[in-house]
Protein backbone atom coordinates (compact mmCIF):
# COMPACT_ATOMS: atom_id res chain seq x y z
CA UNK A 1 0.00 0.00 0.00
CA UNK A 2 1.04 2.95 -0.94
CA UNK A 3 0.91 6.61 0.68
CA UNK A 4 -1.51 8.16 -1.18
CA UNK A 5 -3.77 5.00 -1.00
CA UNK A 6 -3.07 5.25 2.84
CA UNK A 7 -4.34 8.09 2.77
CA UNK A 8 -7.55 7.39 1.17
CA UNK A 9 -8.16 4.25 2.71
CA UNK A 10 -8.27 2.03 -0.12
CA UNK A 11 -6.45 -0.93 -1.24
CA UNK A 12 -3.92 -1.42 -4.01
CA UNK A 13 -5.62 -2.04 -7.36
CA UNK A 14 -9.31 -1.51 -5.61
CA UNK A 15 -11.32 1.54 -6.80
CA UNK A 16 -12.14 3.92 -3.80
CA UNK A 17 -14.87 3.70 -1.69
CA UNK A 18 -18.08 5.53 -2.55
CA UNK A 19 -18.27 8.52 -0.08
CA UNK A 20 -21.31 10.55 0.89
CA UNK A 21 -20.57 13.97 0.81
CA UNK A 22 -23.74 15.12 2.43
CA UNK A 23 -24.94 12.54 5.72
CA UNK A 24 -27.92 14.27 5.27
CA UNK A 25 -28.90 12.84 2.00
CA UNK A 26 -27.54 9.91 2.80
CA UNK A 27 -30.62 9.48 5.44
CA UNK A 28 -32.83 10.89 3.26
CA UNK A 29 -32.00 8.07 0.93
CA UNK A 30 -32.54 5.41 3.76
CA UNK A 31 -35.88 7.08 4.78
CA UNK A 32 -37.25 6.81 1.09
CA UNK A 33 -35.77 3.24 0.87
CA UNK A 34 -37.39 2.13 4.07
CA UNK A 35 -40.80 3.81 3.65
CA UNK A 36 -41.16 2.36 -0.32
CA UNK A 37 -40.31 -1.04 1.17
CA UNK A 38 -43.76 -3.01 1.68
CA UNK A 39 -44.60 -3.95 5.38
CA UNK A 40 -45.30 -7.53 5.96
CA UNK A 41 -49.13 -8.44 7.36
CA UNK A 42 -50.58 -5.31 7.06
CA UNK A 43 -53.06 -5.31 3.31
CA UNK A 44 -52.34 -1.98 1.41
CA UNK A 45 -55.48 -2.90 -0.41
CA UNK A 46 -57.81 -2.67 2.88
CA UNK A 47 -60.72 0.25 0.94
CA UNK A 48 -63.17 -0.10 3.80
CA UNK A 49 -63.88 -1.03 7.36
CA UNK A 50 -64.80 -4.40 8.81
CA UNK A 51 -68.24 -3.95 11.20
CA UNK A 52 -68.89 -6.08 14.27
CA UNK A 53 -71.98 -5.63 15.63
CA UNK A 54 -73.57 -7.63 18.97
CA UNK A 55 -76.99 -7.52 17.50
CA UNK A 56 -78.70 -9.10 20.52
CA UNK A 57 -78.57 -11.28 23.59
CA UNK A 58 -81.07 -13.90 23.91
CA UNK A 59 -82.14 -16.76 26.42
CA UNK A 60 -80.61 -20.09 24.97
CA UNK A 61 -82.66 -23.06 26.03
CA UNK A 62 -81.24 -25.20 28.69
CA UNK A 63 -79.60 -21.67 30.33
CA UNK A 64 -76.85 -19.76 29.04
CA UNK A 65 -77.15 -17.12 26.46
CA UNK A 66 -77.19 -16.66 22.88
CA UNK A 67 -75.06 -13.73 21.42
CA UNK A 68 -76.21 -12.76 17.41
CA UNK A 69 -73.47 -10.74 15.80
CA UNK A 70 -73.73 -9.61 12.44
CA UNK A 71 -70.34 -8.79 10.62
CA UNK A 72 -70.36 -6.13 7.23
CA UNK A 73 -67.41 -6.68 5.20
CA UNK A 74 -66.75 -3.35 3.17
CA UNK A 75 -62.89 -4.49 3.20
CA UNK A 76 -62.86 -5.15 -0.58
CA UNK A 77 -61.22 -8.49 0.49
CA UNK A 78 -63.11 -11.89 1.25
CA UNK A 79 -61.75 -13.04 4.82
CA UNK A 80 -60.73 -16.80 5.21
CA UNK A 81 -59.77 -17.11 9.05
CA UNK A 82 -61.29 -14.40 11.22
CA UNK A 83 -61.06 -15.85 14.73
CA UNK A 84 -62.02 -13.48 17.97
CA UNK A 85 -60.70 -13.72 21.43
CA UNK A 86 -63.57 -11.84 23.84
CA UNK A 87 -63.52 -11.39 26.95
CA UNK A 88 -67.48 -11.80 28.91
CA UNK A 89 -67.97 -8.69 31.71
CA UNK A 90 -70.52 -9.96 34.03
CA UNK A 91 -73.08 -7.37 35.58
CA UNK A 92 -70.14 -6.01 38.13
CA UNK A 93 -67.33 -5.37 35.40
CA UNK A 94 -65.72 -8.91 36.38
CA UNK A 95 -64.41 -11.00 33.87
CA UNK A 96 -66.35 -14.18 33.82
CA UNK A 97 -64.53 -16.07 31.28
CA UNK A 98 -62.48 -15.75 27.85
CA UNK A 99 -64.55 -16.98 24.83
CA UNK A 100 -62.81 -17.45 21.33
CA UNK A 101 -65.26 -17.71 18.32
CA UNK A 102 -64.17 -18.25 14.42
CA UNK A 103 -66.57 -15.88 12.28
CA UNK A 104 -64.66 -17.15 9.42
CA UNK A 105 -65.37 -17.33 5.95
CA UNK A 106 -66.03 -13.53 5.90
CA UNK A 107 -67.33 -12.62 2.10
CA UNK A 108 -66.48 -9.41 0.73
CA UNK A 109 -69.04 -7.25 0.53
CA UNK A 110 -71.80 -9.60 2.49
CA UNK A 111 -73.38 -9.10 6.10
CA UNK A 112 -72.87 -12.22 7.76
CA UNK A 113 -74.77 -13.47 10.58
CA UNK A 114 -72.97 -15.58 13.04
CA UNK A 115 -74.44 -16.95 16.43
CA UNK A 116 -72.11 -17.70 19.53
CA UNK A 117 -73.44 -19.73 22.59
CA UNK A 118 -72.34 -17.92 26.09
CA UNK A 119 -73.07 -21.16 28.47
CA UNK A 120 -73.98 -20.92 31.98
CA UNK A 121 -74.44 -16.95 31.96
CA UNK A 122 -77.51 -15.75 32.18
CA UNK A 123 -77.79 -12.25 29.21
CA UNK A 124 -78.98 -9.88 32.03
CA UNK A 125 -75.62 -10.66 33.79
CA UNK A 126 -73.02 -9.28 30.88
CA UNK A 127 -72.51 -6.03 31.14
CA UNK A 128 -70.01 -6.09 28.79
CA UNK A 129 -67.94 -7.91 25.92
CA UNK A 130 -64.77 -6.90 25.15
CA UNK A 131 -62.80 -7.67 21.94
CA UNK A 132 -58.77 -7.75 23.61
CA UNK A 133 -56.95 -10.66 21.04
CA UNK A 134 -57.72 -11.79 16.95
CA UNK A 135 -56.50 -15.39 17.29
CA UNK A 136 -56.21 -15.42 12.92
CA UNK A 137 -57.04 -12.63 10.70
CA UNK A 138 -56.49 -13.87 7.34
CA UNK A 139 -57.95 -12.19 3.70
CA UNK A 140 -58.40 -14.89 1.33
CA UNK A 141 -55.17 -16.22 -0.40
CA UNK A 142 -53.01 -13.47 1.93
CA UNK A 143 -51.28 -13.62 5.10
CA UNK A 144 -51.77 -12.69 8.57
CA UNK A 145 -52.91 -9.69 8.80
CA UNK A 146 -53.54 -6.70 11.66
CA UNK A 147 -57.33 -6.25 11.64
CA UNK A 148 -57.57 -4.05 14.61
CA UNK A 149 -57.56 -0.74 12.16
CA UNK A 150 -60.02 -1.58 10.07
CA UNK A 151 -62.45 -2.76 12.30
CA UNK A 152 -65.70 -0.83 13.63
CA UNK A 153 -67.40 -2.04 16.90
CA UNK A 154 -71.00 -1.79 17.62
CA UNK A 155 -73.55 -3.02 19.94
CA UNK A 156 -77.59 -3.29 19.69
CA UNK A 157 -77.51 -5.57 22.66
CA UNK A 158 -78.15 -4.05 26.42
CA UNK A 159 -74.33 -5.40 26.69
CA UNK A 160 -71.21 -3.01 24.99
CA UNK A 161 -68.90 -4.33 22.89
CA UNK A 162 -65.48 -2.46 22.93
CA UNK A 163 -61.91 -2.97 22.58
Amino acid sequence: MNAANARQGQMPGRSPAPRWRHPLAALFCLGLALTAAPQTGQSEEMSGKLGVELNKLEPATGGGCQAYFLFRNETGKSFEAFEMSLAVLDAKGVIDRLLTVDAAPLPVQRTTLKLFAIPELACDNISEILLHDMAACRPQNEGETDCFPFLALDSKASAALVR
